[in-house]
């Protein structure tokens, strides 16, 4: 039998199978898109129910597995099929890829730029209607919560906690109490507008709906049906200064006016280079485009890691917003970025000073609460399949356990005692 002669006969069995059991299927209609969220009811038999020999569905992968044996046993598929098979999956990829992560010309990632972003009149000093909606893996989420806490506005801003679904989208999942672990943030309801999904609630703005990128974080008003802001950044800096009236914590000034200056510029440094370097490494589509996003990341990593040496946050002794969004994208660098998203030139635990700043963030009061390990790593690896088909989540390194390093002592608190005596001898 000729080579083409065993493909036609593998993708005769392949839509043979399909055609019998049309529930494997991959193709999506028009109408299956608009109705995805509408309905996951699948019937469900009785756990005393059993399925008739004869009426059970054949395994895809027994079926499969039992034509190729037939054609060529134990050995590899002909070079023909294998460049075939190769050349499809990476023009799904480039197809898939295009639409997780757009791309300019020579296959850099372009973030998109936030459609929502925060005006003058959503500034209210004791608003009581605003909902933070997030998800745990995300990074840029991650900077709201740990602001809303340090802050004290838990009571004044309520969150509801989106997980990824299979499709990427963000959704609401309802988690039984008893499986919850009050300490550390999980998924759960929308507690705001009892939406199934993200997407969803932005389609309930009442100024016309919404249907492009659904994304967290997002500040809701629910008074006025209306998407407040959907930039991060905005986000925090107004969770920051701009609900003092409600917080429990309203002396905490994170960007001091003093400081503006010098967080300006360590954000101009790391959020090109570090909060989207990652993801330029692992959206990249070319090695030309890795190469650059690579090389800009760890030539920033050593330059923070070298300040860091003699300062214990990045504008001296004071926490500030710079500090919060670089540790969001430390916490997950040694889990998710090192591996997955190729940034594995080195670990962070190989550096001392930027692996002793991040647990001096993690051990602040109300910080390692925010973070959910499992949630973060089930959220690229389970959910990112164009850059981990298999969905496999590998186990967690030691180094990123909250009982095995991130709790213990980091003593960066000696150099802000080193500072101040200098400066008093001075």
């Amino acid at each position: 039998m000729t080579i083409l002669s065993r493909c036609i006969v593998i993708m005769s069995g392949v839509l043979l199978f399909s055609s019998q059991f049309p529930i494997f299927s991959t193709t999506t209609t028009a109408t299956q898109k608009t109705h995805r969220f509408a309905c996951h009811v699948i019937p469900r038999q009785s756990l005393n129910q059993t399925t008739p020999p004869d009426q059970q569905s054949p395994n895809p992968k027994t079926i499969l597995s039992t034509i190729t044996n037939l054609l060529w046993g134990q050995s590899l598929p002909p070079g023909l099929l294998i460049s075939t098979v190769r050349t499809t999956w990476n023009s799904t990829w480039q197809l898939m890829m295009s639409q997780l992560a757009p791309s300019d010309s020579s296959g850099r990632y372009t973030r998109p730029a936030s459609k929502f972003r925060l005006n003058p009149p959503f500034t209210l000093q004791n608003s009581t209607t605003l909902h933070l909606y997030v998800g745990l893996p995300c990074p840029w989420a991650h900077r709201t919560l740990i602001v809303r806490a340090l802050k004290g506005l838990e009571d004044a801003v309520p969150v509801s906690i989106a997980g990824p679904g299979q499709d990427g989208s963000w959704e609401f999942k309802d988690i039984p109490i008893s499986n919850r672990d009050r300490n550390i943030l999980v998924p759960g309801r929308d507690n705001a507008n009892g939406c199934r999904n993200l997407k969803g609630v932005y389609g309930l703005r009442r100024s016309g709906g919404y249907s492009g990128r659904a994304t967290v974080p997002m500040l809701w008003d629910v008074e006025k049906k209306e998407v407040g802001c959907n930039e991060s950044y905005d986000i925090i800096e107004f969770f920051n200064s701009g609900l003092n009236g409600l917080a429990r914590n309203p002396g905490l000034d994170l960007s001091p006016k003093e400081l503006k200056g010098k967080i300006g510029e360590w954000n101009g440094l790391i959020y090109p280079n570090v909060n989207n370097g990652v993801y330029r490494c692992g959206f990249a589509q070319s090695q030309d485009a890795y190469d650059s996003a690579v090389n800009g990341l760890f030539t920033t990593l050593e330059a923070v890691e070298d300040h860091l040496t003699t300062s214990r946050y990045l504008c001296g002794d004071t926490l500030t917003l710079a500090d919060v969004c670089l540790f969001t994208t430390l916490i997950r660098f040694d889990i998710v970025y090192n591996v997955l998203f190729k940034c594995t030139k080195k670990k962070l635990i190989e550096y001392p000073n930027l692996h002793g700043y991040m647990r001096d963030i993690y051990q602040m009061p109300k910080v390692a609460e925010t973070c959910n390990f499992s949630a973060i790593m089930d959220g690229y690896y389970k959910v990112l399949f164009p850059l981990n088909p298999g969905s496999i989540c590998p186990v967690m390194p030691s180094g990123c356990e909250h009982d095995v390093l991130l709790s213990t002592p980091h003593n960066r608190e000696s150099l802000s005692l080193a500072n101040k005596t200098t400066k008093q001898d001075h």
